[in-house]
C-alpha cells in the first residue's frame, strides 16, 4: 500500500520552504530587482523599455502579493503573524502596491508605497531587522541627549546673538537664526570662516567656537553613540538568553519524550512477565 502525504507532514514541508535560505534569497533578489526598477524610472527611456518597466513592475506586484500570502498560510499562529510588526509593514506595502497607477488621484500614493518596497529589504534581513529594533529602543535614551543637546544649542545661541549681532546680523540676529548659524558649525561646514569673522572684533572668541564644537561634535556624538551600542548590547543578550531558554524547552521536551517511551517500555516488558 502507498503511502500517502499527511496534511501535518506537507505543512510542514512549506514551513520549511519559507524559511529555506533559497526561498530567502529569491525574495532578496527580487527586492534588488524592485529597486532598480523604481531607480530606473526616474529616467528619460524609450518606449518600449517603459512598457517593459511596467510589465515587469505587475509582476514583481504579484509575486510579492503571492509571497505574502503564502507567508500567512503557512504560519502555525495567523494572529501571532497580524500582529507581528515587520509583517503588518509588509503587508500594508504590498496592498499599498496593488493600487493602480493610471488612477491620478493615486498615481502618487502608489508611487511612494512602490518605493517603500524597497524597505522590505529590512524585515527579510534578520541583521538589518535587529539593527532597526535596536535603533528603535535607543530613541527613549537618544531623546534625553537631544534634549540635552537643544539646551547646549540655546544656551550658546543666547550668548552669541547677544555678544555677535553687531558683527553679522545676518548669522546672529536672534536666537533661532543664532542656532541655525550653530548647526552650521556643529556640522564643520565652512565654520571657521563664522570664526574668524568674529575674532576681528573680539580675539579670545574661537573660545566660544572650540567649546561648543567640543560638547556637540565629541561629546553628545559618543554619547548618542554609546546609547546606541548599549541597546544593542542588551538586545544581543536578550536574543541569546531567549535562545538558550529555547534550546533548554527542547531538551525538556526530548527528555520527556523519552521517559514516555521508556515507563511505555517498561509497561510492555511487565505485562509479558
Amino acid at each position: 500500500m502507498s503511502s500517502q502525504l499527511s496534511p501535518a507532514s506537507g505543512f510542514e514541508k512549506l514551513r520549511r520552504i519559507e524559511s529555506s535560505k533559497m526561498f530567502q534569497g529569491a525574495v532578496i533578489a527580487i527586492i534588488i530587482l524592485s529597486a532598480l526598477t523604481i531607480g530606473a524610472k526616474t529616467y528619460n527611456l524609450p518606449p518600449l523599455v517603459e512598457r517593459s518597466l511596467s510589465v515587469m513592475d505587475n509582476a514583481i506586484t504579484l509575486f510579492f502579493l503571492v509571497e505574502i500570502l503564502f507567508r500567512f498560510g503557512v504560519c502555525a499562529n495567523k494572529k501571532r503573524f497580524l500582529f507581528d510588526g515587520w509583517n503588518l509593514f509588509d503587508t500594508l506595502v504590498v496592498i499599498g502596491s496593488l493600487i493602480p497607477l493610471d488612477n491620478s488621484e493615486a498615481v502618487l500614493l502608489g508611487r511612494l508605497l512602490r518605493v517603500f518596497r524597497v524597505l522590505r529589504l529590512v524585515s527579510v534581513v534578520p541583521e538589518l531587522r535587529f539593527l532597526i529594533n535596536s535603533l528603535l529602543k535607543a530613541i527613549p535614551r537618544m531623546g534625553y541627549i537631544a534634549l540635552l543637546m537643544f539646551i547646549i544649542f540655546y544656551i550658546y545661541a543666547a550668548m552669541g546673538s547677544m555678544f555677535f549681532a553687531d558683527v553679522d546680523e545676518f548669522l546672529w540676529g536672534d536666537v533661532s537664526i543664532a542656532m541655525l548659524t550653530l548647526f552650521r558649525v556643529a556640522t564643520f561646514e565652512d565654520w571657521t570662516d563664522v570664526m574668524y569673522a568674529t575674532m576681528e572684533q573680539y580675539p579670545l572668541s574661537w573660545i566660544y567656537y572650540l567649546t561648543f564644537i567640543f560638547l556637540t561634535a565629541f561629546v553628545f556624538l559618543n554619547m548618542m553613540i554609546g546609547a546606541i551600542l548599549e541597546v544593542m548590547s542588551e538586545e544581543q543578550n536578550a536574543k541569546q538568553a531567549q535562545k538558550a531558554h529555547d534550546e533548554r524547552d527542547e531538551i525538556a521536551r526530548q527528555l520527556q519524550a523519552v521517559q514516555v517511551q521508556l515507563a511505555e517500555l517498561t509497561k510492555q516488558v511487565s505485562e509479558k512477565r
